[in-house]
Parts: C-alpha cells; structure tokens; sequence
C-alpha cells in the first residue's frame, strides 16, 4: 500500500511558491517551517515507487531514477569506481554561481537519505510543471548529488566497503577508491556548501532520558579545539534553519550530534578545507521500519537548506534553534519487561526484570536478550507491564547440559508472556 505522506502529516494547501525568495530575518522560523511543508508534499507527489525498503543494490537504485536522468534538467557524471567495479556517479542540477555537494550511502547500510534524493531528483527533473521554488534553486545554486558512494557495501546492506574499510574514516589517506572519487570531485567543484547523509543507532535518545531521535544534526569542527571559523559558521546558520524547519514535525526528536573532531572523517575535514559542511543522520521513529517518513522528513530538511542558501537567508538565522539541541544520550533499550516472573522449567518462577534488543532495531526483527535483573532505571524505547505475570522464553533460548538450563545474555530468544507459570496458560503478549 502507498504511504500517503501529506496525509500522515496533516498537511494543509500549500503553492509551490511557498517558500518566499524575500529576506525575512525578523521572522525566519515561519519560512523555514513553510519550506518545509513544501517539502513533505514533494517527498509524496514525487516519491520513487520503485524503491520502498531501505535495502536496495547499486543497480536497483539506478534503475529506479533512470526516468528522473532522462531530463534534461539533471546531468550525470561518472567520477569513479568503487573496489569491485561499479560506478560511482555524480548528478547535478542548476547552473548557479553558488555550489552545494551531497553525498550519500558512504556507509552501504545507511540508505535514508538516498531515498530522499531520489525523490528530490524526480521533482528536479519535472519540466511539465512551473515551480518557482525549483527555478530559484536552479537559478542560484549548483547542486551536486552523489547518492551512493559505496556502492559494494550497498550490496551487503554493510557500513564497510567490499575491502572492510570504513570510507568515512579514510578522508586523510584516501587509500579507497570511494574515498578518492568523493575528494576528487570536491577539489574539482570546490562547493560552498556540503550535506553529509547519514543514519544513525536507532536506539539513541535525545539527551539522558528524552524521546529517540529521528533526526541528528551537526556542524562539525574542522579543528580539536572546535573553533568556530567563517566556514563552521556558516554551517551553522544551516543546521539552526533545517532545526526550525523540522521541530513542528518533529518535537523533542531532534537532537545535536557530537561535535569533537575526527581527523579521517570527510565531514570534519570537508570543513577544514572549506566547504561549510552540515551531518544530517537518520535515526528512527516508532512505526517507520523502512524509514519512510523519515525519508520524507530528509527532503523536507534538506529542501530548507537548500532555499536558504539559495536566498541567503540563512545568515539571519538564529543559531538559537541549533544551539538549544539536546545531544545524542546514550542508547536506549529496545524493550523492558517489568514485573514478571521468568518461568524456569524444572524450576520456580524467578521474578525479574528482562531487557530485549533486536538485531534489526528499525524493523523489530531478531530479539536477543540483553540484560536480567532490577532494571528499574534502564530505558527502554517500549516498556511492558507485566506485573503479576510470567514469562515463558522459548526452548531454544536455553543452553542445556548434563540435565541442567542456563538462559543466557546475548542469546535468540523468543518470549510469551502468560498469565501463570504453566505453558498451558493464556498468552497476553509474544515478543520474536
């Protein structure tokens, strides 16, 4: 079934020329907010329906935006190839004097974004409709995007590339091919503006015991003393536009990535050779397991972003919006049990808390059994009362020897809460 995102976000009547092209530095956030919506609504109208899961190869997602390729709006350039072969591809729109580069999928398994741009390059490449928005960008920026530069660890669904490295701490040696195509084409358009995409642990919270975020953002230092220069100012600026842009629809979800320097990271060090660069990391939200609003909420960001350099009204953007940020806080739990009673068999019933992890956080797939106990003060993304309840795991979560079961941390484990210690009992809730 299609998600219908203008639906799922209440959106109101909108015009394509919402997005004023008049300074308003008095009053920024309504901008912003407005761009915004404008962006969800193009994130539906021009969603690739071809790609709807997060996983998808080097060849799919090329297949996919074919049909955006064929405009004459949009230019592809082939700026190297990754260890195994394919193409590493750079498309860009506009012919402004402005130029912004993005790149995404560095890490194969971080997929959000690139479903973002593919949408974005579907409402790029519409000749047929007149948008004022789009002609403005067009007019003033060159944008450069390159959706997935690790295209072998995409294969995999890995963050690695088919060698092992990770290409986002290989900025300083370049001892990758990816790393070198992603340099290459920096040093040959020398962008004012960069936009690292990202996604992120879903389990993280929005400071110490706040929501899990959807959203991360970051203006990274380009030194370890973390100054702040004409170039991270200026990304800074960009990061508070898209932080007013997303809090509406997002409240209490976005959250500051941490900012001390990595020497082999291209973010920090695409800030130290100039380009104000921003790191926008997917998260997670509750019943999203494709991330598909979040998708959508990236072309919403990134839309923001966008019009705000192309206007420069991004300079009177208070930092204010990305400054009060909470930080990334540590990870949650996927899942607590409290108050019931761990059916032993051969046994008692042992009354204890349990804390469950998946190994596919987003999708909920793959419980592994984390933590045994008084956890009273663990957080936990879901929390389940089982008070006056028993929990039944399943045989094969036991390891069993000489007559004797152990139930082990880190292992498979499938739970049936019941109402009694006997396995015979109702079943008021299954986790697996």
């Amino acid at each position: 079934m299609r998600l219908s995102l203008l639906g799922l976000f209440a959106l109101g009547p909108l015009t394509l020329a919402a997005c004023s092209s008049t300074p308003q530095p008095a009053r920024p956030a309504p901008v912003a907010a407005c761009c915004a919506e404008l962006g969800l609504r193009i994130a539906d109208q021009y969603r690739v329906a071809a790609i709807d899961e997060r996983r998808f190869t080097h060849d799919e997602l090329w297949t996919a935006i074919a049909p955006s390729l064929r405009s004459p709006a949009l230019r592809t350039t082939e700026i190297g190839r990754s260890i195994q072969g394919r193409p590493i591809r750079a498309i860009t729109f506009g012919r402004g004097p402005v130029t912004v580069l993005l790149w995404s999928q560095m890490h194969g398994d971080e997929a959000t974004a690139t479903m973002s741009l593919a949408d974005m390059l579907a409402w790029m490449a519409d000749g047929a409709r007149p948008d004022t928005v789009r002609d403005r960008l067009a007019e003033a920026l060159t944008i450069v995007m390159v959706p997935m530069l690790n295209p072998d660890g995409s294969e995999l669904f890995q963050r690695e590339n088919a060698i092992g490295i990770d290409i986002n701490r290989d900025a300083r040696q370049l001892a990758t091919p990816e790393a070198r195509a992603l340099k290459a084409l920096r040093d040959s358009i020398r962008p004012a503006f960069g936009f690292n995409l990202h996604d992120q642990n879903a389990r993280t919270l929005a400071g110490p015991r706040g929501e899990q975020v959807a959203i991360a953002l970051l203006a990274p230092a380009a030194d370890r003393e973390r100054s702040w220069g004409p170039g991270r100012t200026r990304a800074r600026h960009v990061a508070a536009v898209i932080a007013e842009a997303l809090e509406p629809h997002l409240p209490k979800r976005v959250a500051k990535y941490d900012d001390t320097f990595e020497p082999r990271a291209f973010g920090d060090l695409m800030q130290q050779w100039g380009t104000s660069t921003v790191l926008i990391e997917s998260g997670a939200m509750p019943d999203d397991p494709e991330k598909q609003r979040l998708r959508a909420m990236n072309v919403a960001a990134i839309l923001s972003a966008l019009d705000a350099i192309a206007t420069e009204r991004y300079a009177a953007t208070s930092f204010a919006a990305y400054d009060g940020l909470p930080f990334n806080a540590r990870s949650a739990m996927d899942v607590v049990i409290r108050g019931g009673s761990i059916v032993v068999p051969g046994g008692s019933p042992v009354r204890a808390d349990v804390a469950i992890n998946y190994d596919e956080p987003v999708r909920k797939r793959g419980p592994r059994l984390r933590d045994v106990g008084d956890l009273a003060s663990v957080v936990a993304l879901d929390t389940i009362d089982a008070t006056g309840l028993f929990l039944h795991a399943a045989p094969d979560a036991f390891t069993e020897r000489g007559g004797a079961r152990w139930l082990r941390i880190n292992s498979a484990v499938t739970f049936s809460i019941r109402r009694s210690a006997d396995a015979a009992s109702a079943e008021m809730v299954r986790i697996e």
